[in-house]
């Protein structure tokens, strides 16, 4: 009876120990893309026992299409908290949510601040390149954060009010810089820039290609550069992380110059000198300058 009872004692030990690899008591976090990530670093930095972990490959930018590996499979099994941008973004949420019934999902744009674009039924989910939405995305994931985890609160508080009031001072500058320009008309490679154009009144007069990887057919590109030729500036904004082609096509034919503008969508975990959201987004700015002075 003794052994039985040791053995059924053992068992339970070794099932207590099943289904989750985490070794430690520090909080988890996942994020779904960079955007996220960057948003989620900011909130927690120097905070003892939060580790955050991006979910998608660096070089993975928006998650159209984006499936799943086992890999992002194993990371989410170890979160204790996942943040996504939502507004669609995550195709893979059904997924996730069937396989991980009590993950504590953050969204992100799930706030009456932000108000999205619509591309006929279908919300556009680009919102973090208006510095204003980021903003909102920002106090949207410290505020669920501290519900979460109220033993950080203050620490999320505060690192949230120090990051909200850099975005402010960028989005300042952003708004000053943009208002002197000479032009204000825009072709750019896909539907990532609405709410940057809506913010520092932009016209996206033409976009390249719908859907990245989709090539435009021939009246999509007769219709692009038929607005190409009717700009008095005529430039092409493409993006680092999707191939030219079809920018160079439109370039030769029209005699348009071509910018790079950056989505940041992309970037390594925790580089030294990381290149933070405010960086790459006074870039997009100088970049604009160049392009449309």
């Amino acid at each position: 009876m003794l052994k039985k009872i040791l053995l059924l004692l053992l068992i339970i030990f070794m099932m207590s120990g099943c289904g989750s690899d985490k070794k430690d008591d520090n909080l988890k976090i996942v994020t779904s893309f960079y955007p996220m990530y960057l948003d989620a670093l900011n909130i927690t930095r120097g905070i003892s026992g939060v580790e955050v972990v991006n979910l998608t490959p660096p070089q993975v930018g928006c998650l159209h299409d984006y499936q799943l590996t086992p890999e992002d499979m194993k990371t989410l099994e170890t979160a204790d908290i996942f943040i996504i941008n939502g507004l669609g973004m995550e195709s893979f949420m059904d997924k996730v949510i069937e396989a991980y019934p009590n993950l504590k999902i953050i969204n992100a744009s799930d706030t009456p601040e932000i108000v999205p674009i619509m591309e006929g039924d279908v919300p556009n989910p680009h919102v973090w390149l208006s510095v204003t939405y980021a903003m909102h995305q920002v106090k949207n994931i410290s505020a669920k954060l501290r519900e979460l985890d109220p033993a950080n609160a203050d620490a999320y508080r505060m690192r949230t009010l120090e990051y909200v009031d850099e975005l402010t001072t960028l989005r300042d500058e952003m708004q000053i810089s943009t208002a002197m320009l000479q032009h204000k008309d825009i072709v750019t490679f896909h539907e990532a820039f609405p709410y940057l154009a809506a913010e520092f009144k932009l016209n996206v007069a033409a976009v390249v290609e719908r859907e990245p990887g989709t090539e435009p057919t021939p009246q999509e590109l007769a219709a692009t550069i038929e607005t190409l030729n009717a700009l008095p500036v005529k430039v092409i904004f493409t993006e680092p992380q999707y191939s030219p082609k079809a920018a160079e096509t439109l370039a030769k034919e029209t005699g348009a110059q071509i910018f790079p503008l950056d989505p940041i969508v992309t970037g390594e975990a925790k580089p030294e000198n990381m290149p933070d959201y405010p960086d790459r987004m006074l870039a997009n700015l100088l970049t604009l300058v160049k392009a449309l002075q």
